[in-house]
């Protein structure tokens, strides 16, 4: 079950069941399932206070994922904030649904395994998030 919440924000203009079976596919193209996922969609006071409290980061950032993940089932919650993703879509000169969903997608594929805080890891993590959102844009084009 993949559930959507908001914190301080509205609900971002997304479309729940497309991106429900975008997760799963992807998911399954790193030989895991889907478990309970939340994502909570905030702004930047909020996720600097949960980076602060739980990570004791004192910095903003567009996503944090806890990780529940058993063996091949991947399960989590996800705190994304929108205000994160609205500057750095700007700063990279790239459309705010875009940016979105690469985070969405982001956080999934660090459940799957997939790091990107060390040496040559964060080019492996893009690499893999193209690959996602390439798979968003044919179940895209398969709906309409």
């Amino acid at each position: 079950m993949i559930e959507f919440q908001i914190q301080n924000v509205e609900m971002p203009q997304i479309d729940v069941e497309l991106v429900r079976t975008w997760i799963g596919e992807v998911a399954a193209r790193h030989g895991k399932t889907v478990g309970p996922l939340t994502y909570c969609f905030c702004d930047d006071p909020h996720i600097i206070e949960v980076n602060r409290q739980f990570l004791q980061h004192d910095f903003y950032t567009d996503i944090i994922t806890f990780d529940y993940t058993r063996r091949n089932r991947i399960s989590g919650d996800m705190l994304i904030s929108l205000d994160t993703v609205a500057s750095n879509a700007e700063m990279l000169g790239m459309a705010y649904d875009q940016e979105l969903h690469r985070v969405i997608i982001h956080g999934v594929l660090h459940l799957c395994g997939i790091d990107d805080k060390g040496e040559g890891e964060r080019e492996i993590m893009e690499a893999h998030e193209d690959d996602a959102l390439s798979i968003f844009q044919r179940l895209k084009q398969s709906e309409s």
